[in-house]
This record gives C-alpha cells, structure tokens and sequence, in this order.
C-alpha cells in the first residue's frame, strides 16, 4: 500500500464533506487500464490509481474503499451514478455530461497492433474502407475513433482486456489499446506486431459527481496538481514499473 507524501500539503478545510461525505472515500478502480491498475493471483488490487487514491483517502483523514471494476464504461457508469466518490478516467468530451474532471496525471499512448502479414505499416493507413479495429467498447479508443474515423469499421469487446483474443477470433484487422498492453500481448502470442508510433495521447485524469458541484471539483483538481508536483506520481509509476507512461504537466 502507498503512503502519504510529506511534501503534500493537507486539503483545506470541509474537503472530507465534499469529497467524501458517506465518512468513506470511495474510490472507482478500473482494471481495464493496466497501466493504472491491476489485480494479482491472491486478489489484490493494486497501481498508480490505487496508489493516488489511498493518498487522497490520508490527506481526507478517513478509509479507502474500493469499488474495483473491469471496464471504463463501468467506472464511468458508476461514478456518474455516485455510487464511488471519485473515479480514474480518460479525458473525453462523451464523458462531461455527469462527470467533473481534474487536469491529467498520466499521458499514455494509444497504439493499433496486427498481424505480421498485414499490409498496413503505418498509423494512417488504418482508416479506409473493409479495415476493421476492434476496440473496448466504451474506452477512450472507443469514443476517439468513434470521432475521428471516416471509412474503417469499429468491432467492439466487453472489456479492454479482451481486445487482443477477440481480434484474433474474430477475424479482425487491427487492434487498438494502450501501447505497455498491446506490446505485452505481441510478446507472448506470435505473428503479431504493433504499427510504430501512435494514433493517440491518452490524458489519464482523476473524476468525481458533477453533483458534487465546481468547489468541490476544484478540490480534486488542486490534489491531482499537488501529487504531481510533489513527485508523487512519478515516484508511483516507478514503484509499480510503469514504462511509456508520462506524467502529465502542470496545469495552468
């Protein structure tokens, strides 16, 4: 488990009351990020957003619960429905309409893999007509390419986690994902290769009810902006191996 930060200042007063008014923080853990979150053999729930919210849960002064969830659009659905106090998101315009966001913490690449004998070589030959990406329904790759596509076909999983075994069962042409878990999937199952470079920033941002109100999203966003400064985020990324991932900077 992560400890406080010395070097991050306490939040000001009735912080506890608009952040965590059950007595409890409750924290939304998304696992189908695994730059962010991951759960091992015996069950444990552990990453750089549980580590930023065990933070925020010291400086509140009460416990942490988690409520741990295999998909963003899960994570979405259930903050949107204060059913967790604060949540860990992909900044996207889709995702505004019930959701307050702080500024990033995290960028992270978004990467498109195939197969060896594909013809595609280069990010932006992927968009025409007959190709086909399968996605995590409802991941920032989802609602992005949902915007930005003009002739290739969207496929979609239940979860992220998914992407890669349902590209292959399925047919598919390309699958898209953060770049750390389409690189691990091309590492253990063969005749796969990821496209070099990226097709996206992915801004990782920490979220809460939009109910909760504009004091209230100014106090999460002034935590993300003090656990940056502090180091804390990137001493995080370092304990848990995170490579490829930066952390994001000051917001004005």
């Amino acid at each position: 488990m992560a400890t406080a930060c010395a070097s991050t200042p306490a939040l000001p007063a009735g912080a506890m009351a608009a952040l965590a008014p059950h007595g409890r923080l409750r924290a939304c853990i998304n696992l189908g990020n695994p730059i962010l979150a991951n759960r091992d053999a015996a069950g444990v729930v552990s990453g750089v957003s549980v580590d930023l919210a065990t933070l925020l849960a010291q400086r509140l002064g009460v416990p942490l619960e988690l409520v741990v969830v295999e998909a963003a659009l899960q994570s979405v659905d259930t903050v949107k429905a204060d059913r967790a106090d604060i949540g860990f998101f992909a900044i996207d315009p889709r995702r505004s309409d019930g959701i307050g966001f702080s500024a990033p913490y995290v960028l992270i690449e978004g990467a498109y893999l195939v197969r060896n004998e594909s013809p595609l070589a280069d990010n932006a030959q992927v968009d025409r007509a007959g190709t086909r990406i399968m996605v995590g329904r409802g991941s920032a790759y989802d609602l992005y390419l949902s915007r930005e596509l003009r002739a290739a076909q969207l496929m979609r999983t239940p979860t992220s986690q998914a992407v890669v075994e349902r590209f292959l069962a399925e047919g598919a042409d390309v699958a898209a994902g953060v770049r750390q878990q389409l690189e691990s999937d091309a590492a253990r199952l063969p005749g796969l290769r990821l496209l070099p470079g990226r097709f996206m920033v992915i801004e990782q941002a920490m979220g809460l009810p939009l109910t909760r109100g504009a004091a209230a999203t100014a106090l999460l966003a002034g935590f993300v902006e003090q656990a940056k400064a502090s180091g804390y985020v990137a001493q995080s990324l370092a304990r848990h191996g995170i490579r490829g991932a930066a952390v994001a900077p000051a917001s004005s």
